[in-house]
């Protein structure tokens, strides 16, 4: 054994509903808005951040954060393999966009789980969140994120 002395370090607890911005229809780049929303992520050594949308017509992801064309292109897609109007969705009562929107979010989730290390999120370099929006009206969205992990320094 070494002489080294492996000290415990208090855990934290954050839990906070976030509001985001309310978005058109299609993939947003929300890593900022969230991260913004955390200032006390930076107190966080090693941990994780958990993110609950509570919406059930709109998905979090994690993806390219870089070019706008992938936004596009995840939207295109979508919009190809979930069509709106098709003939066998039985649940119209909210417009043809809200079935289609619920398949979206069973395919891509409502949830992310990202670690956290010294007081920033790990994600590779070309990695961020995106709020998906599948309705044309969906308006203002909310996120339960919880954080928790060791807090502080080494010393």
């Amino acid at each position: 054994m070494s002489g080294h002395v492996n000290k415990l370090r208090p855990m934290v607890w954050i839990q906070r509903q976030i509001k985001l911005t309310q978005r058109e229809r299609g993939f947003h780049i929300v890593t900022a808005e969230i991260l913004g929303a955390l200032p006390e992520l930076g107190g966080v050594r090693t941990g994780v951040l958990h993110l609950l949308l509570q919406h059930t017509s709109a998905s979090l992801a994690l993806n390219e954060n870089a070019s706008p064309d992938v936004l596009w292109d995840f939207e295109t897609w979508f919009d190809q393999v979930v069509p709106e109007r098709a003939s066998y969705w039985t649940h119209t009562l909210e417009g043809p966009d809200d079935m289609p929107a619920h398949i979206k979010t069973a395919l891509l989730g409502s949830t992310l789980t990202l670690p956290v290390t010294e007081g920033r999120l790990a994600l590779g370099t070309w990695q961020g969140i995106y709020l998906c929006e599948h309705r044309d009206h969906g308006g203002s969205r909310s996120v339960i994120a919880t954080a928790w992990g060791a807090a502080g320094d080494a010393g």
